[in-house]
């Protein structure tokens, strides 16, 4: 994808198995830095997830969105499933964008 404006759909996780967080988001560096920092979401903040284990990129901000409410509806098992397809390791993702 090209210098088109891109939202991202991503997953962040505590540790491998551990508490996971879906998001939508259109800077990816800037907003998972937000999580780690402790300034995105109470949520990540009280549990301590700031590792992202999963990400997707979309052309439309609609189609982001929708995605992640599809996600956030899932079993954790199929959210397990979908990280460990692109990131078997559980390794964190954010290392690689920076």
């Amino acid at each position: 994808m090209s210098d088109e404006q891109l939202y991202f759909t991503y997953i962040l996780a505590s540790r491998i198995g551990g508490t996971l967080y879906v998001g939508v988001t259109n800077d990816l560096i800037r907003r998972v830095n937000e999580h780690r920092e402790g300034t995105a979401s109470a949520f990540t903040r009280r549990y301590g997830v700031h590792k992202l284990v999963y990400f997707e990129p979309h052309r439309e901000v609609a189609q982001a969105i929708l995605r992640e409410k599809q996600i956030k509806r899932w079993n954790r098992a199929w959210k397990i499933e979908l990280i460990e397809k692109q990131n078997p390791d559980w390794r964190d993702l954010y290392e690689g964008l920076v």
